[in-house]
């Protein structure tokens, strides 16, 4: 083949991008290209041996080779996959964005089913240009008589190409690095940047240090292969001890046989695994093959709660693995990864087009042949296809959930508190989601039981029917009492009719929503197991329940679901005191008490709008209550989470209510005594009690909490002597 030099032929809508360093934003990138093409070729030549154009060697075994040498200051790519003729150097090197793996299959297309070729843009070669001054081509194609190639080019639009040395079918590239990146040369830092793109490549790739000294290992003789390189025969003696017999005669014994090892030059050993986990059936995976494989690529030694194995073949070609690690910290805090890869080849992590936002709490591994890859394959072009994958992969989810719910509910329970952040976290960001986890998501009761909504409601319901049947002779006489006012509504006649006309459309609607408001169900729950203890004792003892939500992600959490389902409501366990745990007392019987008592603690207080309310409570050992509307409590809480704290008290001061118990002694005392001495001090202290049952006071508050107390104490404490 003659000489011969010329212009590479740059398509004019590409001009000439990648040798500008800003095509790809990581310059490491350049070995995952390279190699990348490396893998191509070898695919290339395997299918061309299945489809009879050509027959590969009995003793073929494909691989790609990376040579580093910091000395010379080279890396070498080596495959021993399809080669090049010189028309094909000239075809898919010197014209830029002509693509080979598109060429191929376009060929090829009737002939092969799979396609596992990566290279898509006949870009990737030239990321070489990033990192290397110049870079040098020997290239022996598979084709009978071909002749090898040699080109090379020192970085701008000039190259030279003629006849090669090369002797074996395949490709080597050499890369004379600049003096910027000299550390792709070095051993260590290659096999960093080979295990973050190329852990999962389809063909084995071996990193060679050729200014490393030569290492060595013993084998048995047994396990000798004929490419071992022997170095020296090892052979170790029997080892023999003296030994007394069971006839008490001292004799020697054999205690380890002679042995003959062999010293070799060590083997090499691939950095990569061609058959990672997530391309298998999983019926073919254990539970360890599951764990080693989250150790081995998250580098997580905490074993993962569950996972999912995503097998799909149509509409698109997708695997993976997704796993369940424990996510029992505030949500806002944690970080998962999943990455994504194209035919085993490493693409990025959490590309958030295709993973969805409350899915990035995982960890896992996705690959998609189909994914529709920017010219730079580390992004993504806009595509609907993409958001179908992102929607199954959310279906996926939600049904391994829904299953476990249903079939494995004890470990679901396991995990709940680990998992109930993500789902939460998931709930919000995806209505679909939302919508098929609604009857799933569980929550734990102050009884440590676990009920999914609908659980809760049922029990509810239950519960009330019960009352209901208990109560079943009072409610005969007030459904008598009704009977005759709705015959005296009747002889009304024409009357109540013209007055029933004249009422407005607003008065109407304003009685449908009262009524929608009395027919809600309502759900208690706890956010502080400990702070709210006196509330749950006392719902425990009236065979009350309520569920503990005490995630800082709950809040904006319920108030989603109340959104999206109109039948029920939750509210604080501290939010109001329910008919269940009060006497049957009419307003009109504790009218007196309650004005008395409102005039005596507004006094002793200094607030003069001062909400309280009087009850007959059932448990008499409870003097004093705190509740806060729960409407004002959670704008008290939106407050707080956008840093407006200090508006709360002037804004909705007006919605705590203090309730006091006229059933218990201290509470009559003040109703009795209102003039003594003693009753403004009880007042305060009956207040701060109430309010620590609630929330934790402020640091003046505590103050004087801790001096009154005090002060009790020692009137207590004179009044003995």
């Amino acid at each position: 083949m003659t000489n011969k030099q010329g212009s590479l032929s740059i398509n004019s809508e590409n001009i000439f991008p990648i040798i500008k360093k800003w095509l790809y934003s990581d310059h490491d990138i350049f070995y995952r290209e390279l190699i990348s093409n490396g893998c191509d070729a070898i695919t290339k030549l395997k299918k061309l041996d299945v489809m009879g154009e050509y027959s590969l060697p009995d003793d073929y075994e494909p691989k790609v080779e990376v040579r580093v040498n910091p000395t010379e200051k080279t890396i070498k790519v080596i495959d021993n996959g399809l080669g090049m003729t010189a028309e094909e150097v000239e075809e898919y090197i010197n014209q830029i964005a002509f693509s080979g793996a598109t060429d191929f299959l376009e060929k090829y297309k009737d002939k092969s089913s799979e396609d596992q070729i990566i290279g898509h843009f006949g870009l990737g070669f030239y990321s070489a240009f990033m990192v290397a001054d110049e870079v040098q081509i020997e290239t022996l194609s598979y084709r009978d008589g071909a002749a090898p190639v040699h080109w090379s080019c020192d970085g701008g639009t000039e190259f030279e190409m003629g006849d090669g040395t090369k002797e074996t079918v395949g490709t080597e590239i050499t890369l004379f690095l600049n003096e910027d990146c000299l550390e792709f040369a070095n051993e260590y830092r290659a096999k960093e940047v080979l295990m973050k793109y190329c852990s999962f490549m389809p063909t084995e790739i071996y990193l060679v240090n050729e200014t490393a000294e030569t290492q060595y290992e013993t084998i048995p003789v047994e396990e000798k292969t004929e490419k071992d390189v022997v170095v020296e025969t090892i052979i170790e003696e029997p080892k023999t001890e003296e030994r007394e017999n069971e006839n008490g005669e001292k004799e020697v014994v054999e205690v380890s046989p002679r042995t003959e090892k062999l010293k070799i030059v060590k083997r090499p050993v691939p950095i990569n695994d061609i058959h990672p986990l997530w391309t298998k059936h999983p019926n073919e995976c254990t539970d360890d093959d599951y764990k080693k494989f989250y150790r081995t690529v998250f580098q997580d030694y905490k074993e993962p709660l569950f996972w999912i194995h995503l097998n799909m073949d149509y509409p698109f070609n997708l695997k993976g693995i997704l796993y369940f690690p424990k996510i029992n910290t505030e949500y806002d805090s944690i970080e998962g990864t999943i990455k994504l890869y194209n035919n085993q080849v490493f693409i990025a992590d959490n590309i958030k087009e295709v993973i969805p936002e409350f899915l990035m709490l995982l960890k896992g591994v996705i690959d998609c042949p189909d994914l529709p890859l920017n010219v730079s394959r580390s992004a993504l072009q806009n595509d609907g296809f993409v958001k179908k994958i992102s929607d199954y992969i959310t279906k996926k989810v939600a049904d391994k959930l829904i299953g476990m719910c249903k079939t494995e509910k004890e470990s679901y329970e396991k995990y709940w508190d680990d998992i109930s952040p993500f789902i939460k976290f998931g709930c919000l960001k995806d209505e679909k989601f939302c919508d098929k986890m609604n009857d799933y998501i569980l929550f734990k009761d102050i009884n440590e039981q676990f009920l999914t909504l609908p659980e809760l409601l049922k029990a509810e319901e239950e519960k009330e029917a019960e009352n209901a049947a208990e109560d079943g002779s009072g409610n005969e006489a007030a459904a008598g009492s009704d009977a005759d006012e709705t015959n005296k509504d009747e002889n009304a006649g024409e009357a109540d009719t013209f007055d029933e006309d004249e009422n407005t459309d607003e008065a109407d609607t304003f009685d449908e929503d009262e009524e929608e408001r009395d027919t809600r169900k309502t759900v208690y729950y706890v956010t502080d197991v400990n702070q709210q203890g006196q509330y749950i004792r006392m719902f425990k003892e009236y065979d009350m329940n309520a569920v503990i939500l005490d995630h800082n992600i709950d809040s904006s959490f319920i108030t989603q679901l109340e959104q999206r389902n109109q039948n029920y409501r939750f509210m604080r366990i501290d939010a109001d005191v329910t008919d269940a745990l009060k006497e049957d007392v009419s307003e009109e019987d504790l009218k007196e008490s309650l004005d008395s008592l409102t005039e005596i603690f507004r006094k002793a207080l200094g607030k003069e709008d001062l909400n309280v309310k009087v009850e007959k409570l059932k448990d008499a050992s409870v003097s004093s209550v705190m509740t806060l509307s729960e409407e004002g409590r959670r704008m008290q809480d939106m407050m707080k989470m956008y840093n407006l704290s200090g508006m709360d008290e002037s804004m909705f001061g007006g919605d705590e209510t203090l309730i006091l118990n006229v059933n218990h002694p201290l509470v009559t005392f003040i109703l009795e005594h209102k003039d003594d001495t003693h009753v403004p001090i009880f007042c305060k202290q009956l207040y701060d009690l109430a309010m620590l049952a609630n929330h934790p006071l402020k640091p003046e508050d505590m103050t004087a909490f801790v001096a009154r107390s005090n002060q009790i104490m020692l009137v207590l404490a004179n009044k003995n002597k």
